[in-house]
């Protein structure tokens, strides 16, 4: 299997890499659209700013590589929330493959959310094998609304959407690479698609 992690400056990649290798696949590191146009399976990973983020994705052209993908793809945190229509996080606008907005947490809770918080309304495959409220590692100051392709839902002051899904495209918000047995679970899933 070519399994390729998106290498854009933004990422938690060698815990992802680390991850993989113990479920036995190598992650390819790419920015490179050819390498990632042929994977088998494609990792769009994300740690820090989205503005920021989403400039790299514009300055290597990978924003127009992503939304024709093919092949499974599996957006992680700040990768989850850019494959989203927009972010209050720098008024940036998303690739706009998930049809929903991305919030910034009101005052009413301690932002960022940091640590463990269950997962609830598990609906997709990447979910086979996992209880409904498994806990996964979360570290994030905005989310992504629920909406109609909300496939985990994560009451942190309100319910939002902890994972979407929309035909090949997946996201998490969590971080399943830090998320124990249940997140390995996850990653396994989502080799298997």
């Amino acid at each position: 299997m070519k399994l390729v992690i998106i290498n854009y400056g933004a990422g938690n990649i060698k815990s992802l890499q680390f991850a993989f290798k113990r479920l036995g696949v190598e992650a390819l590191l790419s920015n490179n659209p050819d390498v990632i146009r042929a994977a088998d399976k494609v990792i769009f990973p994300g740690v820090g700013e989205a503005s920021s983020a989403m400039n790299m994705l514009k300055i290597s052209q990978l924003d127009k590589i992503i939304p024709d993908l093919k092949q499974p793809v599996l957006g992680i945190c700040l990768g989850m929330q850019l494959l989203c229509n927009h972010t209050e996080e720098g008024d940036t606008n998303g690739l706009g493959i998930f049809n929903v907005n991305v919030k910034r947490f009101t005052a009413n809770v301690k932002v960022p959310q940091i640590g463990w918080n269950t997962i609830k309304n598990l609906k997709s495959d990447v979910f086979r094998g996992i209880n409904e409220s498994e806990y996964m590692y979360l570290v994030h100051s905005y989310y992504a609304e629920n909406c109609s392709e909300a496939i985990a839902i994560t009451d942190y002051g309100l319910d939002y959407a902890s994972a979407l899904k929309h035909n090949n495209f997946y996201g998490v918000q969590f971080h399943p690479e830090k998320s124990s047995t249940a997140g390995e679970q996850l990653l396994k899933n989502f080799l298997e698609l």
